[in-house]
């Protein structure tokens, strides 16, 4: 008889440490420029060396974080020109998966969605810079589940990864004060079965205030 195998306990360990850091950089929780070293990623995650190198080796690869010819690692500080590509690539992948998940969107959908816009609507009036990006990142990849299209939902996750912490300098300049505007309008077209006006409030969303960080 065939025993299934034990779990590499080292993968695990490097996979803990892989999605801790990710999720941080992607939510804001690391500044842009920041230097991040082995053995605080170490100390912090209570690993050894061999883990935390691998995770930074995938971070690198997904353009989460920067190795510089020195052996720096760092957070990235994102050019004017690298926030606009990156806005392009949120308005293209992320307006055709809310396009193939409307054929799919029911009433609980909306709810949903419906529901995260409240909670975001709280962590803003609790200038709650971090919470928020996760809260508006939730609320896009609810959407966005619905078009059952992996691949793409993964692209658009990645480019998210390398925003993180530049989302989090976005948030402190447009001082919001309420639940984005276009949040309200993708709600409304998603009700209404309104594929253009789903499309160019997703469009305006993602791209809107992006762009104007670039400026």
């Amino acid at each position: 008889m065939l025993m299934n195998p034990k779990p590499d306990s080292a993968v695990s360990t490097h996979d803990k440490v892989y999605r801790g850091l990710r999720s941080q950089i992607m939510y804001g929780e690391i500044a842009p420029g920041a230097a991040l070293t082995l053995r605080g990623i170490g100390a912090e995650y209570g690993v050894s060396m061999t883990p935390a190198r691998e995770a930074v080796r995938r971070l690198v690869a997904e353009g989460a974080l920067s190795l510089s010819s020195s052996g720096r690692v760092a957070t990235p500080e994102l050019s004017n020109d690298r926030i606009e590509e990156l806005a392009a690539l949120r308005s293209l992948l992320e307006v055709e998966l809310a396009s193939r998940a409307l054929p799919r969107a029911h009433i609980a959908l909306i709810e949903r969605l419906h529901s995260i816009n409240l909670t975001i609507a709280d962590v803003i009036s609790n200038r709650d810079a971090v919470g928020y990006i996760r809260a508006n990142l939730e609320f896009h990849r609810t959407l966005y589940l619905r078009a059952q299209a992996p691949a793409m939902l993964a692209m658009a996750e990645t480019v998210w990864l390398q925003l993180g912490p530049t989302m989090r300098a976005l948030y402190g300049r447009l001082r919001r004060t309420e639940a984005p505007h276009f949040h309200r309008l993708i709600i409304a077209a998603l009700k209404a079965g309104d594929e253009p006006g789903l499309r160019l409030a997703v469009r305006s969303d993602v791209t809107q205030g992006l762009r104007m960080l670039a400026n």
